[in-house]
């Protein structure tokens, strides 16, 4: 049986990541596989230390960081899962601080500096991108949010997956249950209710039909990475 899992970089366990994350696992349940959602604010745990261990010659584990804390068992799951959804809210338009934590442990192991390549991943796996955020999708593009945001995704289709980027981008997110409580007089509270109610919805059933996906993918030949969906 398949193991999917998510991973919350957010600093909210019930909001808009959450709640996309949720819908992706549901999907990949629902198609037969055990999943897992990780919530990494529960965790305590640093970016890369530098410590260049786990590009020594003499390690016998390659592919995944040495550093131990909180988040070495995570990682370690992560690496030998059969997929791997991360999502994030968009702050201050870049990634929340904790994904790029996540990021430089899980991705920089597995980049070979002998030959960039090749990756040293233990697994190939399919690994997907969910971001959300509270611009609309027109503003998103102005400010060249799919372009920013599409090069994690195009590195971990490299280090991980079959070469194919997957990502999930979530505009205009519903952000305060009362709008009038907060200084947030550029965004019209009645458009972010209408957005919610109709637009939240359909990507809540893209990520289930994400997720559903992963769960039907398996690797037919690890020595170069292909992946195709299961006929099972």
């Amino acid at each position: 049986m398949k193991k999917i899992y998510a991973i919350n970089c957010s600093p909210r366990k019930k909001g808009n990541t959450a709640q996309i994350l949720e819908s992706a696992l549901k999907g990949a349940a629902d198609a037969g596989a055990t999943t897992k959602l990780v919530h990494l604010v529960d965790l305590k745990f640093s970016g890369c230390t530098s410590c260049f261990v786990c590009k020594r010659k003499d390690r016998e584990s390659t592919g995944v960081c040495a550093y131990n804390d909180a988040l070495t068992a995570v990682l370690e799951e992560i690496c030998h899962s059969d997929g791997v959804i991360i999502g994030t809210p968009v702050y201050f338009g870049g990634e929340t601080g904790m994904c790029r934590n996540l990021i430089e442990r899980l991705f920089f192991p597995a980049l070979s500096y002998d030959d960039f390549s090749i990756s040293m991943a233990p697994k190939r796996l399919p690994v997907a991108f969910v971001y959300t955020m509270n611009v609309p999708e027109e503003m998103a593009q102005k400010m060249g949010y799919t372009e920013k945001f599409g090069l994690l995704p195009e590195t971990a289709a490299r280090l991980f997956g079959d070469g194919k980027p997957e990502a999930l981008f979530v505009y205009n997110t519903h952000q305060f249950s009362d709008y009038s409580k907060y200084h947030a007089g550029c965004f019209d509270a009645g458009l972010k209710a209408k957005a919610r109610e109709t637009q939240f919805p359909k990507d809540s059933e893209k990520a289930y039909r994400l997720g559903e996906n992963f769960a039907k993918w398996t690797i037919i030949s690890y020595s170069e990475g292909v992946m195709t969906p299961a006929l099972e």
